[in-house]
């Protein structure tokens, strides 16, 4: 049995720092799913984790952001399958995809320049978008 989940070639994360807990699958009843507890939830927590380095933290904490727990829980649970073990299987590699993915350094951003008729064209429209805001304020009254 593997000791670690194997997301890259650099970062391994224990198996001791995964925690599952299976509790009932939702969905209709049946005798089967009524007495099965098949759902498989797996939290691991990122700012604890020994398998990441203090760049690679901060990088998975800023991608993973809005899936974290205050404490840096992330939290992934799996019912698709009618066995507690593939559903297992299921959510540890939906897990492993999500940490290789964050991994992924974000490609610097290339300043440029607007063009030259980007410019003229912006500008054209703010004095078009002026003048219909100047025109909405005076009131003709053709009897003069």
């Amino acid at each position: 049995m593997a000791i670690a989940l194997v997301i890259n070639d650099k970062v391994e994360i224990p198996l001791s720092e995964l925690v599952y807990t299976a509790s009932r699958s939702s969905g209709p009843g049946g005798q089967h799913v009524n007495t099965s507890d098949t759902r498989i939830q797996l939290r691991w927590n990122v700012k604890e984790s020994v398998a990441l380095d203090d760049a690679e933290q901060a990088l998975v904490l800023k991608v993973l952001a809005s899936r974290l727990t205050e404490a840096g829980d992330l939290i992934l649970a799996s019912d698709s399958h009618r066995s507690q073990r593939r559903n297992r299987e299921d959510v540890t590699q939906r897990l492993a995809t999500m940490v290789r993915e964050a991994l992924i350094p974000p490609k610097p951003r290339k300043k440029t320049k607007p063009s030259r008729a980007s410019r003229e064209k912006r500008l054209d429209e703010k004095r078009k978008k002026a003048r219909t805001k100047k025109d909405r304020g005076k009131k003709f009254d053709g009897a003069d």
